[in-house]
């Protein structure tokens, strides 16, 4: 198994969800059940499927998580641009989810990559 909590990836996602949550604290009520939900939803998904990922015992399955998890992101930055567009939060959050969120994706997907490399013979 691997350990979640010494991956820069795990770190940043972890922090996102923070982040979003302190984001759309402040939507309005009528998304509630709408974007507010659904932007937390995605965002807790990218940590927790890295945790679960961590937890398996093969490249593959850990890789496949991962990839559950970029997907996760690239959902939430989508949903991110929308809550951004119709004026909803704070701008100096939206500014610091926004750099988190550009973060977090380009460590995540290193990682991927790195994995994915034939010569990377970790399992």
């Amino acid at each position: 198994m691997r350990d979640h909590s010494k991956l820069r990836a795990f770190e940043l996602a972890d922090e996102l969800v923070v982040l979003i949550y302190k984001l759309t604290k402040y939507f309005p009520k009528e998304e509630v059940y709408g974007l507010t939900s659904q932007m937390r939803r995605a965002a807790i998904s990218v940590p927790s499927n890295i945790v679960e990922g961590c937890a398996r015992e093969s490249k593959k399955e850990y890789i496949h998580f991962l990839d559950i998890a970029f997907g996760s992101l690239r959902e939430l930055s989508y949903q991110f641009d929308i809550a951004c567009r119709l004026g909803y939060g704070e701008i100096e959050l939206q500014n610091m989810c926004k750099t988190k969120l550009n973060e977090t994706e380009k460590v995540l997907a290193s990682l991927i990559r790195s994995l994915r490399k034939p010569n990377n013979l970790t399992s």
